[in-house]
């Protein structure tokens, strides 16, 4: 593992834990559901040689505790802030911003609200289940997952939840890129509790948000919707075909399943360097002050 710069934000009601690595332009990492920014160690690594790479542990998750009681009807919302507070706080807006999973949900959020701390988003498998023909009985079933969750606990609310997803693909990394015994053990510790917390904040409220359609049209040339090469039939690749269709661009494929940059982060992270850099130069006239 290489080295990087940590820090500590003191936000309300919250701290936020991060690690800095490399030097260039900013590429922020937003964690998916897990919360977590180790999974993304190995890409924010191999990126940093030419970008300076932020991963942070989300609101609530891991390394960034909450002080206080967490308001689900505003957390999307408040992720996003905590977003435009870190870059702010470190100097790094406008940035780059590469979200998976509920990750990249949070990071449309971003480009709705804050979009001149945007460079360039790549909103990877965003579980928009608003945006899908059957809205309703995803709405229903995540209901349905949460009394699961509650009455019978994380294991089996995750074993529906995968089954539902379609995700039968291995989730282990190449063994030159998991981190020694030690740490690993306390980053699979963590994500354990990360779950709970996102069953009881997240599940619910993350998918049923409904993307502002005409903003992300008017914000398009810096938006990048990438699917996995090999889950195309799988659920998380679904919402990104209708927003496709919705917002008029296609999308990129990048290696691997949903979690593609923890099974292939060389190739993953390779083919993400080549979507950003297709984009400097298109985003070379946009706005650049922070809004």
């Amino acid at each position: 593992m290489g080295t990087s710069e940590t820090g500590a934000l003191a936000l309300s009601g919250a701290e936020l834990y991060y690690e800095i690595r490399g030097a260039g332009p900013t590429l922020l990492i937003v964690p998916s559901g897990n919360g977590d920014a180790a999974p993304f160690t190995p890409l924010a690594e191999t990126l940093a040689d030419r970008y300076t790479v932020i991963t942070y542990d989300r609101r609530g998750f891991s390394r960034s505790p909450v002080h206080g009681p967490v308001h689900d009807e505003h957390r999307l919302k408040t992720d996003a802030q905590d977003i435009v507070e870190l870059l702010t706080h470190l100097g790094q807006r406008p940035a780059r911003v590469f979200g998976s999973s509920s990750g990249a949900i949070i990071a449309l959020a971003l480009l709705e609200l804050y979009p001149r701390a945007v460079h360039t988003l790549i909103a990877h498998e965003p579980p928009l289940s608003s945006v899908l023909p059957d809205a309703q009985r995803w709405a229903a079933f995540h209901d349905e997952l949460y009394e699961i969750f509650r009455a019978r606990g994380v294991d089996e609310a995750k074993r529906v939840f995968r089954a539902a997803m379609g995700m039968d693909e291995a989730t282990r990394p190449p063994k030159r890129t998991q981190p020694p015994p030690r740490e690993l053990s306390r980053m699979l510790d963590r994500i354990q509790r990360n779950h709970a917390f996102w069953f009881e904040h997240e599940l619910r409220t993350y998918p049923a948000f409904e993307p502002n359609l005409t903003l992300l049209r008017e914000h398009r040339d810096r938006l990048v919707l990438a699917g996995s090469r090999t889950g195309a039939r799988q659920f998380p690749y679904l919402p990104n075909q209708e927003l496709s269709r919705r917002v008029g661009i296609g999308i990129r494929h990048l290696p691997g399943g949903h979690v593609g940059y923890v099974t292939h982060p060389a190739e993953f992270s390779e083919e993400l360097a080549e979507v950003l850099l297709e984009k400097e130069t298109d985003s070379e006239t946009s706005p650049a002050e922070p809004g």
